[in-house]
């Protein structure tokens, strides 16, 4: 009878491991998907390297030259002036901007060293060329 009577304690702990089966999950999710965002939309047809080496991708931006010679800056189409303008906006922001360079095989030799040009002339010391290894053919 004694029990009864007596109200029950309520639990005043938290139980965290449903968030943290959520957290672990989203960061799951979020590894994978990463190196699928620095990849663009744009089509072109990257030279092969027999030492290519995958860089990882925080704090990066992709420039493309097509083999029709238009530069893509992320997704949209820039021309040289636009590239030096957008490129040394968020330089001033991270002087550590790492630069990956992909360039179709057709491109011409004059367009990549436009690229290059912008990229000297804005102090840009991290640039690396998208390349496939052998294995990748």
């Amino acid at each position: 009878m004694k029990a009864r009577s007596r109200k029950q304690k309520a639990i005043a702990e938290i139980n965290i491991t449903p968030f943290t089966d959520v957290v672990l999950v989203l960061l799951i999710i979020f590894m994978i998907t990463t190196p699928l965002m620095l990849q663009s939309s744009i089509k072109v047809n990257i030279p092969v390297a027999g030492s290519a080496k995958t860089s990882e991708s925080s704090g990066q931006i992709s420039i493309t030259v097509t083999d029709k010679g238009v530069i893509y800056f992320g997704d949209t189409p820039v021309n040289k002036k636009g590239l030096k303008k957008k490129v040394a906006r968020i330089r001033k922001d991270d002087p550590g901007l790492k630069v990956v360079l992909f360039s179709d095989r057709a491109a011409r030799f004059s367009d990549i060293v436009a690229v290059l040009d912008v990229m000297n002339e804005l102090g840009v010391r991290s640039l690396n060329i998208a390349a496939r290894t052998d294995a990748a053919k």
